[in-house]
């Protein structure tokens, strides 16, 4: 319940600042220009759209999403909540990994792809690992010397 529930002010947070407006934005843009190359490109460029922008979009919104938390004083509540740093993490990652299959999905079904459920594993697991790295990258701070 507790993840849930995370999961949920995590989906609302990325609604409440544009994040889906955006990729509604993003994924039309695609689809149009996914009907605009020629059928013998359309394969080529729907992959090169899902696995360069949706599944790398963890990487690029998670140090504005750590930012704008800290900004708002969100992430000092965590010593005292219940919350684990574990599902901090995972319900960061499925929030983003959501947005990312939604998009990678319609790309798939536009583009005609045969394989759709390894498109979408493949954006889920490199959503994964994408917005791990922004955590990561926004997180540890480097040693001083």
């Amino acid at each position: 319940m507790r993840f849930k529930n995370l999961l949920l002010w995590d989906m609302k947070f990325q609604r409440r600042y544009g994040f889906y407006l955006l990729y509604g934005i993003l994924t039309a843009f695609y689809v149009v220009l996914l009907f605009s190359v020629p059928q013998s490109w359309k394969k080529n460029a729907a992959a090169i759209l899902i696995y360069s922008d949706p599944a790398a979009m963890g990487l690029f919104f998670m140090g504005a999403i750590i930012l704008l938390e800290k900004s708002q004083r969100v992430t000092s509540f965590f010593a005292v909540s219940p919350i684990r740093v574990l599902e901090y993490v995972c319900s960061k990652i499925l929030s983003l990994s959501i947005i990312a299959l939604l998009v990678a999905a319609v790309l798939a079904a536009v583009a005609d792809l045969g394989s759709f459920l390894s498109v979408l594993t493949g954006t889920f697991l490199s959503s994964t690992v994408f917005t791990l790295l922004g955590i990561m990258i926004r997180c540890v701070k480097p040693r001083e010397v």
